[in-house]
């Protein structure tokens, strides 16, 4: 009788730990995804930023009385070899250029200019919504990651930090992360 109790106890005990073991992994594969969705979207509007970027400069340098391209460092963005979030500043640039040029070069009521401009501010509202959507799952990875009992089923499904969007790296030893 002790002994079907003991076998009963470990029974429970072993299933306790595999409904919490496969539980814990189902999160985290939860979070990862989540994760790839944001990244995924994020990509995806910036290629379109940036094609609408190149449209908006072909079209200032038809306008401009120099014809100079301005942007030629911009259309070498799509060849190089840099994250999403390096890609999101100087789009961010460009644009601001854009906003500038528009008003030296006289053009504020140009229409075509400004439909292709409120298409950046809409695809801008949408890459916000999902950098605070990446940060959000990334920061709750990262904790189950890092805390245990779940570091263990991390760490035996290879699972890593990430980095926040915006380059932060939480565990750094650089203090100049949140200067403004």
């Amino acid at each position: 009788m002790l002994w079907i109790s003991i076998l009963l106890i470990i029974i429970i005990i072993g299933s306790l730990g595999g409904i919490f073991y496969i539980t814990a992994f189902n999160k985290l594969n939860d979070l990862k995804t989540k994760v790839h969705e944001a990244e995924c979207i994020i990509d995806e509007n910036l290629r379109i930023k940036y094609d609408s970027l190149i449209r908006i400069s072909n079209n200032l340098k038809n306008k401009s009385k120099e014809n100079k391209n301005y942007f030629k460092e911009y259309e070498k963005l799509n060849e190089m070899n840099i994250s999403n979030f390096d890609m999101d500043r100087k789009l961010n640039e460009g644009f601001t250029m854009i906003l500038k040029m528009q008003g030296d070069l006289g053009l504020d009521d140009d229409e075509e200019l400004n439909e292709e401009l409120e298409k950046i501010r809409r695809l801008d509202e949408k890459l916000c919504a999902a950098k605070n959507y990446y940060n959000k799952n990334t920061s709750l990875e990262n904790a189950m990651i890092r805390r245990f009992p779940t570091n263990v089923i991390a760490r035996i499904h290879k699972f890593k930090l990430k980095l926040f969007f915006d380059g932060k790296d939480m565990d750094d030893e650089i203090i100049d992360d949140f200067k403004i």
